[in-house]
């Protein structure tokens, strides 16, 4: 699937002011406990990742960060939640391992 089928197909199963509430839970979660709740989330993510038949990159000029692109555009604010920042830093340390890698 392409990446804006897979936008359009979460933009049609979960309408706007669900993807707002998705996030909205997230933040509210994330500032009241210290163990919050990604099972929603991380579903919706693998749903993604299975969509575009994304695989782990062999090298760093491979690597491909739509997953998290269509996460950003699909569910708004998402970027401002500690769940995408994690994804973002385990992205940013394998980029850093194929670097390691590559040089070997």
């Amino acid at each position: 699937m392409q990446k804006t089928e897979i936008i359009e197909t979460l933009k049609t199963n979960y309408n706007r002011d669900l993807r707002k509430g998705v996030v909205k839970t997230l933040l509210k979660e994330e500032k009241e406990t210290d163990k919050p709740n990604y099972q929603l989330i991380n579903q919706i993510f693998s749903y993604v990742l299975k969509e575009l038949g994304w695989r782990m990159a062999e090298n760093t000029k491979e690597w491909d960060n739509t997953p998290l692109d269509i996460m950003q555009e699909a569910f708004p604010k998402i970027e401002s939640t500690k769940w995408y920042e994690e994804q973002i830093l385990t992205a940013k340390q394998m980029i850093e391992v194929l670097r390691k890698d590559e040089t070997v």
